[in-house]
């Protein structure tokens, strides 16, 4: 069942075999949220809000999908206008491509675009960046000036497109490489950044997201 007033939205973070799920897990109850860790599959469409956390290389990501249906999941939860946010490879994974030591793996397909090796003489890039955000943007409300934390080699360098949604992208520099560090679409957020090891700032913005989550009164 959907969160009613005054309960706690219910939040599933999709379990498929991604590393990092506990720390989300920990960041997302933090905000106040419901939240169980589950690859059941009525549990993930029927919740207020979905999660897919994303750790380790693309190809891997999209074969551990696979096995608990997790592309059937966003996609009819989607149709339905019902939320998912992902995060790190879980947002490089939305876009049509990856490519990762020469090899070509669809993605989902949801968002236009290629995910491909930064342009950066090092990498993995791995620390704190600062990002810039629209204006309009609800996941960064309060957040725009702060700092996230990023461990990735791969990124999209190219205005996303969406299908049925107008695109929020926001931009962050490593390198010399403009590179999407978040994405708003309709019920679809993700960021590239790792919101549950970005301290305060990345709660905040989990808070934001959970916010969006609460039925209108």
């Amino acid at each position: 069942m959907q969160a009613t007033a005054g309960q706690q939205p219910r939040v599933v973070v999709l379990d498929y075999g991604s590393g990092n799920v506990h720390s989300v897990y920990k960041a997302l109850a933090a905000t106040g949220a419901e939240v169980t860790l589950t690859a059941d599959r009525e549990e993930a469409l029927v919740a207020d809000g979905l999660v897919v956390p994303g750790v380790g290389a693309f190809d891997s990501v999209m074969r551990q999908l696979e096995a608990v249906s997790g592309a059937e999941i966003i996609a009819e939860r989607l149709a339905a206008n019902k939320p998912v946010i992902g995060f790190c490879v879980g947002l490089q994974i939305l876009f049509s491509n990856g490519y990762e030591r020469g090899h070509k793996t669809p993605g989902l397909n949801i968002l236009a675009g290629d995910v491909r090796a930064l342009p950066a003489e090092r990498l993995p890039h791995m620390g704190w960046n600062t990002v810039t955000a629209p204006v309009s943007s609800k996941l960064f409300a309060g957040v725009a000036d702060e700092r996230f934390y990023f461990v990735h080699s791969n990124a999209v360098t190219t205005e996303p497109a969406g299908a049925n949604a107008e695109v929020l992208t926001t931009w962050a520099e490593y390198g010399g490489a403009r590179f999407v560090a978040a994405v708003e679409a309709g019920p679809l957020a993700a960021t590239q950044f790792h919101p549950e090891k970005s301290g305060e700032a990345g709660l905040k913005l989990l808070a934001n997201w959970v916010r969006t989550l609460r039925p209108q009164n």
